[in-house]
């Protein structure tokens, strides 16, 4: 029996092409586009603007996946942890972090972790599998519908998502074809209609793959970086030992992307670990030359876990060090730590068949 095609799997170039294998004009996929993404729509019958006979024939080749009914945990800050309950019983977990003029999703682009960061819930996991692109977009596809059913009373944002960052469960440049496609629905003025300014991929640094990113996509990049010597960062971040930091930087360095772009590092901060002045300066010295910016992270404790935040003292002093040395520093404020929906601490912990690769 044909496998059905999931149309939210296909970006505008791949509907195309699905309709021109089962004999139709070209100009059927562009119509299809807007439709899987309007909300509300759930059945090809509903594409109403499309011939009888055409809905009729994809019908019998495909349809249309989305997630029903969510687990869905509230801080009190305000933030939204949605759990997702795959076909195979698998749960992923994003996040919405809602402000008054934008909201960010924080989504997810595999089940579990191969990269077994040592500060990481989610690197307990392992690796289960990747998502396919319909799995990593509707989970913006949920987030909108949950904004849209929202009461206006209860409402401290927009009714939209607004930003998009790959920070969830998984190291989305290890399953960088399907992101790619799921960058390329999301960015579709007929499909999600995200800027790619407004969205964000981070990645611990796997090398090889990064340039293709930055050659396919428009999305910005962000490194999690956490150390700035290759005998910390191997004992935080085992990819480091494959793809040490003066690769690291050297592709950072030659990283394609738009002018008046800027690389985002991300530097966890760990007490006694690299938090040190000397480590500030060193990290200062090391970005020259690439144009960026820093955001450092107050560590989220989590269960089971033997490391601990800096204190706020160091972080302002982390901070003062490479603002003298004229970078654009932040520090991250915590949103969801109340409900484990904060950096680090995704790990799809209701799923009873949660096993590791």
């Amino acid at each position: 029996m044909e496998m059905r095609t999931d149309l939210r799997n296909l970006d505008q170039q791949g509907l195309i092409r699905f309709v021109e294998e089962l004999g139709q004009p070209a100009f059927r996929g562009r119509q299809m586009m807007p439709w899987l993404y309007r909300p509300g729509i759930t059945d090809i019958e509903e594409m109403t603007d499309l011939a009888k006979d055409f809905r009729r024939i994809v019908a019998e080749h495909a349809y249309i996946s989305r997630f029903d009914d969510p687990i869905v945990e509230r801080a009190m800050d305000g933030t939204v942890k949605f759990g997702f309950r795959l076909h195979d019983n698998n749960i992923i977990e994003s996040v919405l972090i809602p402000e008054p003029d934008r909201n960010t999703l924080c989504i997810s682009s595999q089940v579990g972790c191969a990269m077994h960061c040592a500060f990481c819930l989610t690197g307990t996991m392992g690796i289960i599998r990747n998502l396919s692109p319909a799995e990593i977009v509707n989970q913006v596809c949920a987030a909108r519908d949950h904004l849209l059913a929202e009461p206006a009373a209860t409402l401290m944002s927009p009714r939209a998502v607004t930003n998009l960052v790959y920070m969830g469960m998984g190291e989305p440049l290890n399953n960088l074809e399907n992101v790619l496609t799921s960058l390329s629905i999301l960015t579709e003025q007929k499909g999600l209609d995200l800027t790619g300014r407004r969205i964000t991929v981070s990645t611990c640094g796997i090398v090889p793959k990064m340039h293709a990113l930055g050659e396919r996509s428009t999305a910005n990049l962000a490194v999690s970086l956490h150390a700035v010597d290759d005998e910390t960062r191997n004992r935080l971040m085992p990819v480091n030992r494959i793809y040490p930091l003066d690769d690291l930087f050297e592709a950072c360095r030659t990283y394609p992307m738009p002018k008046r772009r800027r690389i985002m590092f991300e530097y966890l901060m760990l007490d006694g670990i690299n938090d040190s002045a000397a480590e500030a300066r060193e990290l200062a010295r090391r970005l020259r030359l690439i144009p960026c910016k820093i955001n450092l992270l107050p560590y989220n404790n989590c269960p089971d876990l033997p490391y601990r935040s800096s204190p706020m003292e160091k972080i302002l002093a982390f901070q003062k060090t490479l603002m003298d040395a004229n970078y654009s520093v932040f520090i991250r404020s915590s949103r969801g730590a109340d409900i484990l929906a904060a950096c680090g601490q995704l790990a799809g912990e209701r799923n009873p068949n949660q096993r590791s690769a």
